[in-house]
């Protein structure tokens, strides 16, 4: 069962986490500490070698605020403040964030949609990036975490260095990144942007960029906001191995431990395996009690699952999840246009016993709102 007292979350972060990790935010640091400094430069070359890349080619730049904010910065850091135009390969909510993201920044920005229950289309990809049309950036999403669905990173890295072979290749891996392997310089990737509160089970507090360091620097002056920008961060980071502003102490002191727990614990293939065997089970509980997902097992991600809501007049979502609540247990609503769904996470510190749990109290709750079990 999970490390943790209290409910058990089964979201796609903020998460569960260890004691190591929680009894790690009990010490305060001076951000200029050599202590606090010595861990950020531990947690920028180990997420370097989780990524399998090296520090020649590559750089970590961490940045306050949740990943949504390190996504933004690195739009904002590779759109030249003259000429920027940035291309958006979607197929769900974080895909259709950063189209906002640029539409809010005034960045000019297209989007190719695709739909929420499938992967990127390869034949679809490449007829647009072979267009004649030129971009800056070309952004998509590895695991869309509104459905739980993977998309082909690498597949889609070859056709961009092929076809827009000056374009930055920005991938959010917020839900993926130290579970789902992407080979960085294969895939031709300049920017992967993940979050200290997802798959590597940190708390929230900071994001970060693997940059390809030659595109970074290419990008000096490209921000138009001033805490956003990357380029800026980078050098600042150099220069001084300390933040620009104010850094999250806490929060990297408690990934430091996560990160050491993760090692110790086998890498990104023992992380992998529970996390699977952690959707295996919830799966085949979820189709014994009558439930149906919304994306099938050959495109689904280990991290989070999209549940059809039951037809039946007796289920109402926010009762269901109420009294889920009542019990300890915490899933999500759903985040996709094409279906009514809920979803249930898989990852932070929640093993087997865990989603045997969640389903005996759905199965409760289920019986408590007069609904049949299974449904028909």
């Amino acid at each position: 069962m999970a490390t943790t007292k209290g409910k058990n979350l089964f979201t796609p972060g903020p998460l569960n986490t260890s004691r190591g990790v929680k009894e790690a935010m009990q010490v305060d640091l001076s951000s200029r500490d050599q202590q606090f400094m010595s861990c950020v430069t531990y947690i920028r070359q180990t997420l370097l070698d989780i990524a399998q890349v090296t520090s020649e080619e590559y750089t970590v730049v961490p940045l306050q605020g949740s990943g949504t904010f390190c996504v933004e910065a690195v739009l904002q850091t590779t759109s030249p403040r003259v000429g920027a135009k940035v291309l958006v390969l979607s197929n769900g909510a974080y895909g259709c964030r950063m189209v906002t993201m640029c539409e809010c920044a005034r960045v000019d920005v297209d989007v190719q949609s695709f739909p929420e229950d499938q992967p990127l289309l390869l034949s679809k990809v490449e007829e647009v990036l072979a267009s004649g049309e030129q971009w800056t950036t070309v952004a998509m999403v590895h695991c869309e975490t509104s459905s739980g669905v993977v998309n082909p990173v690498e597949a889609v890295g070859r056709l961009v260095r092929l076809h827009q072979p000056k374009a930055a290749y920005l991938v959010d891996a917020m839900s993926s990144f130290g579970v789902i392997p992407v080979n960085m310089r294969a895939a031709g990737v300049d920017y992967l942007v993940s979050s200290a509160n997802k798959c590597l089970e940190g708390v929230p507090g900071f994001g970060y960029a693997i940059c390809r360091k030659e595109h970074l620097l290419s990008c000096k002056g490209n921000c138009r906001v001033l805490s956003l920008d990357l380029a800026g961060q980078y050098l600042t980071l150099e220069a001084t191995g300390q933040f620009r502003f104010t850094p999250p102490t806490h929060s990297m002191l408690a990934f430091t431990v996560a990160l050491r727990e993760y090692i110790e614990a086998g890498g990104l293939t023992a992380r992998a395996a529970r996390y699977q065997e952690n959707r295996v089970i919830l799966v085949d509980g979820m189709k014994k009690l009558g439930y149906t997902q919304l994306v099938p097992d050959r495109h689904a991600s280990p991290v989070i699952t999209a549940f059809h809501y039951p037809k039946h007049p007796q289920f109402v979502f926010k009762e269901f999840f109420n009294k889920l609540v009542e019990k300890g247990q915490v899933i999500y609503p759903g985040k996709v246009t094409i279906a009514d769904c809920f979803r249930v996470g898989n990852i932070g510190q929640l093993f087997p016993d865990d989603m045997r749990n969640l389903l005996f109290c759905m199965e409760e709750v289920m019986k408590e709102m007069g609904l049949p079990v299974p449904l028909p």
